[in-house]
C-alpha cells in the first residue's frame, strides 16, 4: 500500500448561514479586508456577522476519530499553511499515492476537466493531481456543512479514481506519512483563528508552519482609514 496524505481543511469544521460567503481566491483582500468589510456592512444593517457562523460540535473529537481510523507513521511530517494548494507540493515531495481530504470543498477543480488545465490553486490542486498521475486516488470526505455534492464533478469523477466516503466508511490501520492542516482564510472568519491554532496543538505532533500569516481581528478599533481601506476590498 502506497504513501498516504491526510489533507484537512479548517472549513470542514465551519457552519455558514449563508452559502453565497467565500472566495476561490487567497490573498491579503480576500482572507482579511474582506471579513472586516462584511463586518461593516452587516452591523450598518444591525446584523452581527459572528452569528452567520460557528463551529461543529464534533470538532473535540475530531483528532480521536482520526486515530482510530488513521495511522500517522513514526516519522510522519505535518505542515500547516495558509492555502490549501500546498497539498499539491506535499503530495509530489512525499511519493504520495492517496490523498484523504477532508473538506467543505473537493478542490477537484470548478470549471470541469478544462479547469484542470490552469495552474494550481486552492481550487483544483487535487484535481490537478491526479490529472498528473501524481496520485492514484483521491478519498473526499466531506463536511457535514457543505453546499456540494459528488455529480458536481460528473466528469472528473468518470475520468480519475474518486470516492466520496464518509468517515465510517473508512477502514482502520490507514497509514499516513504527511499531514497538512489549512486555515483557508477566505472561507474561514479570522475571529477563529484562536481555536484554529488550539487545533493544531491537539495534534499533537511537531509541525511546520508554510506561509499562514497571523491575521488581527479586532473590530472595536476601527479607524476610519481602516474603513475605507476594508470598504474598498
Amino acid at each position: 500500500m502506497g504513501e498516504s496524505l491526510l489533507s484537512i481543511d479548517w472549513d470542514y469544521f465551519i457552519y455558514i448561514q449563508k452559502r453565497n460567503w467565500g472566495s476561490y481566491t487567497e490573498n491579503k483582500r480576500t482572507i482579511t479586508d474582506l471579513w472586516y468589510k462584511r463586518y461593516i456592512l452587516m452591523k450598518e444593517s444591525g446584523a452581527n456577522i459572528q452569528k452567520y457562523f460557528r463551529l461543529s460540535s464534533k470538532l473535540d473529537q475530531f483528532w480521536n476519530e482520526i486515530f482510530q481510523i488513521f495511522h500517522l507513521e513514526k516519522d510522519v511530517k505535518v505542515y500547516v499553511s495558509g492555502s490549501h494548494a500546498l497539498s499539491y507540493d506535499i503530495a509530489r515531495a512525499n511519493g504520495i499515492e492517496t490523498v484523504y481530504l477532508f473538506d467543505a470543498h473537493a478542490d477537484l477543480g470548478y470549471g470541469g476537466l478544462s479547469s484542470l488545465d490552469f495552474e494550481v490553486n486552492c481550487a483544483n490542486w487535487l484535481g490537478k493531481l491526479l490529472k498528473e498521475k501524481r496520485i492514484r486516488q483521491a478519498e473526499i470526505i466531506y463536511s457535514p456543512f457543505t453546499a456540494e455534492k459528488p455529480e458536481n464533478f460528473r466528469s472528473i469523477n468518470k475520468m480519475f479514481k474518486v470516492q466520496y466516503p464518509s468517515l465510517s466508511d473508512l477502514n482502520s490501520g490507514i497509514n499516513v506519512s504527511a499531514v497538512h492542516i489549512c486555515r483557508s482564510g477566505a472561507w474561514a472568519p479570522p475571529w477563529f483563528d484562536q481555536r484554529f491554532s488550539q487545533f493544531i496543538h491537539e495534534l499533537g505532533i511537531p509541525y511546520q508552519i508554510m506561509d499562514c500569516p497571523p491575521r488581527k481581528w479586532d473590530t472595536k478599533n476601527i479607524s476610519f482609514s481602516d474603513r475605507i481601506m476594508y470598504m474598498m476590498a
